[in-house]
């Protein structure tokens, strides 16, 4: 990689997908939605372009990290969060099993397959979220689980928190791959 200036590898606002949309003075729960948009979008915006080596690329030796694994990561936060928790239903997650408590990331290989599943699945529990979140009327609602109790508005900063962090590695992981970096 050639020496570049560090502004101009960032994503230009007119190709930024994020900036289209927003719900300026909503609701509380407005908002929250419009924060885990966003914060989705930014995981795509930084995966945008790249193919399954890049995306399976694990650029901070030694974590098994990559922007792949973050992908099927988050398919399983969100699986986690909205049929497990909220909505108490008795369904394994996605990649991670007792026996394989890492394998979102370990699992997270350079192959078109493993890449095109693990959007799908991803799209598959946002969809599924979005429309439980959709389907709640009190943000103050309490559900118990196995950890004790949570409301519905704590769940939902919870996400955008778990995806705000993982977008701050995603940054780093696309860096390491070619360069560009950016919101």
């Amino acid at each position: 990689m050639s020496p570049q200036r560090r502004a101009d590898m960032f994503l230009p606002p007119v190709e930024d997908p994020r900036q289209t949309e927003g719900t300026g003075e909503g609701d509380e729960k407005e908002n929250l939605v419009e924060y885990i948009r966003y914060q989705r979008k930014t995981l795509e915006v930084k995966c945008a372009g790249l193919d399954a080596e890049q995306l399976a690329r694990r650029s901070v030796p030694p974590s098994t990290m990559s922007l792949l694994g973050l992908v099927r990561h988050l398919a399983d936060v969100e699986r986690g969060w909205f049929r497990q928790i909220l909505h108490g239903l008795d369904v394994p997650r996605i990649y991670r099993t007792e026996a394989e408590p890492d394998a979102d990331f370990d699992g997270a290989v350079a192959d078109p397959a493993v890449v095109a599943d693990a959007w799908a699945r991803l799209r598959e529990e946002q969809a599924y979220a979005d429309a439980a979140i959709a389907a709640e009327t009190d943000l103050g609602r309490v559900v118990e689980y196995h950890h004790g109790r949570v409301s519905v508005r704590e769940l939902l900063v919870h996400i955008v928190e778990e995806y705000a962090r993982h977008n701050g590695h995603a940054d780093l992981l696309r860096e390491c791959v070619d360069g560009r970096i950016g919101e």
